[in-house]
């Protein structure tokens, strides 16, 4: 069996796949196709994986490529020492992971001079072997040390303890003893945390790990998360701490036996507690905690990615003209009047709030847009002046009859405004207005809108700054990518952010396509994507069923059906008697579909029958949004004090960020409350996304409102007696 079949032999047995659909999939993957190209239009290689089973396999496939490839570099290295045995080739050759692998190349490693490196240099390598034999003599310690004397080894106790200093090193890099004193670490350690001193962290932000104690197996991600900050910040002294006793006794009793028929005895033991105390047990100290931040940062990487595609994918609210306000004190309120295709038809700056309290002009501003320009909705930012800009919203409303407005999270607004591409797509607008018109139009169509910002800027993420940066923008990348062409884009009218997205595209490509449209007016069929520059047959394959074309020349064009199965369209048409665009197509298809052998049918057309259905839910569903049938945002005509709250008053709110003991919602008061994980239904809740998103309206009851704190706790569970109905 070849390295490469054993390889998709054990992706299909860790991942419960199909060996042959996984081998026919990483095919595809080292042809350069995209996850997303994959799952929708090679249904009948992968057997019909899904994106997120695509994803664990791309994953999992670079993971054991990068073993491979560090296994082939460790056996060359040692190789070249002139170290490598059978034995260890073997051991080597059956690692299954990176860990197990760098264990065993762990005392051939060049590494910097180390107290042993010296002792060998000192020529005490044989001495060292006569402890780790426990030889057994009648000699004493002096006359066994006798012959290693010279002018850099003066005396017998030099020459032990340099003898010691090998074996220590020895023992702390023997594979076989750091993976099971790993694991027993792991199993039995405790991470402790005390303040690092009186004065640290003086706003009492880690109060909660001042006299912290848990065992490391029962560490919760976000618990991870913090205590690295607190001790990055110098607010925590923290360690992870072992029965060292108990640990040294167990690798004396399973790996390094001391004889008691030795005079060596006591040098092994002293050797093995030197090389626990000095060398391995703060290497396994390291070694765990930077695999529990490992861990805490996958999950964490999860949590936000989870909640950002949730985000991404609320709907748009669509043919509205919208007054976006980006709220603020000193320097006023940015106000910016955008139509329902996002064009900027005005924009101001109000001053409702302090210092200048010109809140009367600011109510009629917004009252004159409402009744006399059209507008629809005012979306607010929900930073600084938030609450009180809504409050004016509120006024507004109700004094011109008509509209509604909205709280829109604003993260990442700031990040926009002052971006290349703002620059470029608003170069007549001030910087601070650009916020402004990026709140109005993420209301509009929140895909297209949020795109344009760095994802882990947009803030709905527990910890984002923490986290491994590469690996999380890496994660958050796929989300917008995936997210994106699960929507399509129309190809007129997508700006170079959207497009770049878009599978098989690049940035460079997007803005090539966006100069096509520009200098040679719309697109009017997908196969006008040949001639763009940079665009050649792979990248057309990958992109072309994502990007729709509505009123083009081809009516297959505002689907999902990928040209490459325009052919087989037109055989289906053939037979039942049909065009496309025609009146009355989708009540025909769905008719003539009833009663189908789909199998049959599609081997009669040449295509697979997951391609056919695909097909014909296209066909029935022309230029469907997958988003619509969602629940819109939720547009409020009134605000709500913190004031005004009691217990028992039951509301409708909007879930801002998910995060691993809750979610935060917003009810329409200055601060977003809390349902813990415990409140979230009536039955145990191990994760809070079994249960809400990000975006997703929810009906909350207050049990608890700490006006001081301006804490808001709230429940979802259900009661006999809900209370008062409000909001």
């Amino acid at each position: 069996m070849t390295d490469e079949s054993h390889l998709m032999r054990r992706l299909a047995e860790e991942l419960s796949l199909n060996a042959g659909a996984v081998a026919r999939t990483v095919v595809l993957f080292d042809e350069g196709a995209t996850i997303p190209f994959v799952a929708r239009y090679r249904k009948e290689v992968t057997g019909g994986l899904d994106e997120e089973q695509l994803r664990a396999l791309s994953e999992r496939l670079r993971y054991l490529r990068n073993l491979e490839e560090r296994r082939e570099q460790v056996l060359r290295s040692i190789g070249e020492q002139g170290k490598l045995t059978e034995e260890l080739e073997a051991a080597i050759k059956a690692a299954e992971t990176l860990q197990a692998l760098e264990d065993l190349y762990l005392p051939y490693k060049p590494k910097r001079r180390t107290r042993a490196t010296i002792a060998r240099e000192r020529g005490l390598e044989p001495l060292a072997q006569m402890i780790l034999q426990q030889v057994r003599t009648g000699e004493s310690l002096d006359a066994l040390a006798a012959p290693f004397l010279k002018d850099d080894v003066p005396t017998a106790g030099d020459a032990w303890a340099g003898a010691r200093d090998i074996v220590a090193e020895a023992v702390s890099e023997d594979a076989a003893v750091r993976g099971a004193i790993r694991e027993r670490v792991r199993a039995t350690g405790a991470v402790k945390a005390e303040r690092a001193r009186e004065d640290a962290d003086p706003e009492g932000v880690y109060r909660l790990y001042y006299d912290f104690s848990a065992p490391f197996s029962g560490l919760a991600p976000h618990q991870v998360l913090a205590i690295n900050r607190a001790e990055r910040e110098g607010a925590l002294k923290v360690a992870l701490r072992a029965d060292a006793e108990r640990l040294i006794a167990e690798i004396e009793a399973q790996h390094y036996r001391p004889d008691p028929r030795s005079p060596l005895t006591e040098q092994l033991h002293a050797a093995i507690a030197d090389g626990y105390e000095r060398l391995l047990g703060p290497a396994i100290e390291r070694e765990l905690r930077r695999t529990a931040t490992e861990a805490a940062d996958t999950h964490a990487i999860e949590l936000f990615a989870a909640n950002l595609r949730q985000l991404l994918l609320q709907p748009p609210l669509r043919g509205a003209t919208v007054i976006g306000i980006d709220p603020g004190y000193r320097t006023g309120c940015k106000v910016a009047l955008v139509d329902p295709t996002g064009k900027v038809l005005d924009t101001t700056t109000i001053y409702p709030h302090e210092p200048r309290n010109a809140r009367e002009q600011a109510l009629q501003l917004l009252v004159r847009w409402l009744t006399e320009r059209g507008a629809d909705v005012i979306a607010s930012g929900n930073g600084t002046a938030s609450r009180e800009t809504e409050a004016l919203a509120a006024d507004a409303v109700a004094q011109a009859g008509k509209g509604a407005y909205v709280i829109v999270s604003e993260a990442g607004a700031s990040v926009y405004s002052a971006s290349p591409l703002a620059r470029e797509e608003l170069p007549d607008l001030d910087v601070s207005l650009r916020g402004a018109v990026s709140i109005a139009r993420r209301l509009q169509d929140p895909l297209a809108e949020l795109v344009k910002i760095e994802p882990k800027a947009i803030g709905v993420g527990l910890y984002q700054h923490d986290v491994d940066q590469k690996a999380l923008a890496e994660a958050l990348d796929g989300v917008v990518e995936s997210a994106v062409n699960y929507v399509g884009v129309d190809l007129n009218t997508a700006s170079p952010a959207l497009l770049r997205y878009v599978s098989g595209l690049t940035a460079r490509t997007a803005k090539a396509i966006v100069a096509c449209r520009e200098t040679n007016g719309a697109f009017r069929g997908r196969s006008e994507l040949r001639k763009v520059p940079g665009i050649g047959p792979k990248a057309f394959e990958q992109a072309a069923g994502f990007l729709r074309i509505p009123g083009g020349a081809n009516p297959l064009d505002d689907t999902f059906i990928h040209p490459e199965s325009y052919a087989a369209c037109e055989r289906l048409f053939a037979l039942m008697g049909v065009r496309a665009g025609e009146t009355g197509l989708v009540a025909r298809v769905a008719a003539f579909r009833k009663g189908q052998d789909l199998r049959k049918l599609a081997a009669q057309l040449g295509i697979g029958a997951p391609t056919l259905a695909d097909i014909l839910d296209n066909l029935q569903k022309p230029g469907r949004d997958p988003r619509e049938g969602l629940a819109g945002p939720l547009l409020r005509r009134d605000v709500l004090d913190i004031n005004d709250l009691q217990e028992g008053m039951v509301l409708k709110g909007t879930v801002r960020n998910v995060v691993d003991f809750g979610a935060f919602v917003d009810i329409g008061v200055k601060r977003d409350g809390l349902v813990h994980v415990s409140q979230m239904a009536d039955r145990y809740v191990r994760n809070p996304l079994e249960v809400v998103s990000v975006g997703q309206i929810v009906e909350v009851r207050v049990i608890g409102v700490d006006k001081e704190r301006g804490r808001i706790n709230l429940s979802m569970r259900k009661v006999q007696q809900p209370g008062s109905q409000k909001g």
